[in-house]
């Protein structure tokens, strides 16, 4: 089952395959924060800012999470050899 951002259970981004893929783009968009953890564990832990939320959806109609996710990494890459 593909994934996307929600806010409020409004979808805000495209679907994609994996929960991890959404997680990768979110941090890219910079609504990730490293948050402290109970004392005793060793790093901070990622959450995503705003209560954004990231669940499980069904595409739109002629939506393809495959293709959403090979575009926003052509993107990805273009946006690196820009200076």
């Amino acid at each position: 089952m593909p994934y996307a951002l929600f806010s409020n259970d409004a979808k805000l981004s495209k679907a994609y395959p994996t929960e991890a893929d959404v997680w990768r783009l979110a941090r890219q968009s910079g609504l990730v924060v490293d948050v402290a953890t109970a004392t005793g564990q060793q790093a901070p832990r990622p959450v995503l800012d705003n209560d954004y939320e990231i669940k499980p959806c069904r595409p739109d109609p002629h939506e393809d999470p495959a293709q959403n996710k090979a575009d926003a990494e052509r993107e990805a890459q273009r946006d690196i050899r820009i200076p």
